[in-house]
């Protein structure tokens, strides 16, 4: 549900669902395989909130987690953790979004959250990783941009982690291009 004037409890462009899942991305011992099967046992995302300790603890859950949940910390992180991403013009995606690649949702354990700033239809679209070392030699820095470049001007997407090295090489030959380029971030927005 988007926020609204009469739900202050949703931050400003957020939703009840972005919120939700952040908290649990934010509850200690929650990986993203243990979430998606709480989400999967109550039924949604919202019914994990709704219910109470003794069901969460039946559900499996580690009483840490169960109390985090339980006392509200784990949305105070979430409400803290999309302040920021919003500062930072970064949209959340959630397992649950029509936005989330379709793709990805199929793998065994997939990110329960996305953050994302820019155009979050490219994760849709056929696209190649280009990952490697911080420390390339020249020739591995012009191999990756002109990789990049051509592949970016076939109409690929150019994914990669935008780390130093040959994955910023990557994103420079694919902007060069004119083409598109994602980078994903395997932390939060806030230490990117």
């Amino acid at each position: 549900m988007p926020n609204t004037a009469a739900d202050p409890q949703v931050p400003v462009g957020a939703t009840t669902s972005q919120i939700s899942w952040l908290a649990l991305t934010r509850t200690p011992g929650l990986g993203p395989t243990r979430a998606k099967r709480l989400v999967e046992f109550f039924g949604s995302v919202e019914a994990v909130f709704n219910a109470s300790l003794t069901e969460r603890e039946a559900a499996g859950l580690p009483a840490t987690a169960a109390q985090s949940l339980g006392t509200g910390k784990s949305v105070e992180l979430a409400h803290d953790e999309i302040a920021r991403a919003t500062a930072a013009g970064i949209k959340c995606v959630t397992l649950d979004d029509a936005a989330y690649p379709a793709r990805l949702r199929q793998i065994y354990d997939p990110p329960v959250v996305l953050c994302i700033r820019g155009n979050v239809s490219a994760l849709s679209q056929p696209g190649i990783a280009v990952i490697g070392t911080r420390h390339p030699t020249p020739y591995g820095i012009g191999m990756a941009e002109r990789l990049a470049s051509d592949l970016a001007v076939r109409g690929f997407v150019i994914f990669s982690g935008l780390a130093r090295g040959l994955d910023t090489a990557a994103h420079r030959g694919a902007v060069a291009a004119k083409g598109k380029t994602v980078a994903v971030f395997g932390t939060g927005a806030d230490v990117a």
